[in-house]
């Protein structure tokens, strides 16, 4: 047998072993649990529950979100880090109780978002705009608050929301 004949032959057994190889390892992937919201480091969390969110602004118009709850201080850590988009009319929130002052940044997080803080009462007390992804600088709330919002970048803008306006869950 020449060389030439030898070649075809060891690409077809080549080729064999690595679709046998391929197959055996998909075989052992294993399924992580939904409910666990703790994320590897690098990825992003997935597994939180998802809430209805209804935002009334002033002029009387009412915007429904579905949103995950970071309910727990391992989510809320986490947050919105790693993803790389966010669907229309979604985002995530951020429970604070007691009700407290607030400060967030951006590490990690490869996306702009607009932050909404919730007072007491329910109304939003401040809302930072178009937060730049990777930051660092502290985005914080005017006085204290029960709850952070964020929401796709230009969002709040697009819905007309100001200070004042109303969420509920």
């Amino acid at each position: 047998m020449t060389q030439q004949a030898r070649t075809p032959a060891r690409t077809r057994a080549a080729r064999l072993i690595a679709v046998t190889l391929m197959a055996m390892s998909a075989a052992l992937v294993v399924p992580v649990a939904p409910a666990l919201a703790e994320a590897p480091a690098g990825r992003s969390q997935s597994g939180l529950k998802i809430i209805p969110l209804t935002i009334r602004t002033s002029d009387g118009k009412s915007h429904i979100y579905k949103v995950e709850l970071a309910a727990t201080p391992d989510q809320q850590a986490h947050g919105m880090m790693f993803r790389t988009s966010m669907p229309p009319k979604t985002g995530m929130l951020f429970p604070m109780q007691p009700p407290r002052p607030a400060s967030f940044w951006m590490r990690n997080t490869l996306i702009s978002l607009d932050l909404v803080f919730i007072g007491a009462n329910g109304k939003v007390r401040n809302i930072i705009a178009g937060a730049v992804p990777k930051s660092e600088a502290p985005l914080n709330s005017v006085g204290p608050i029960i709850a952070v919002l964020e929401l796709e970048a230009g969002e709040t803008q697009r819905i007309g929301m100001r200070p004042g306006d109303a969420v509920r869950w």
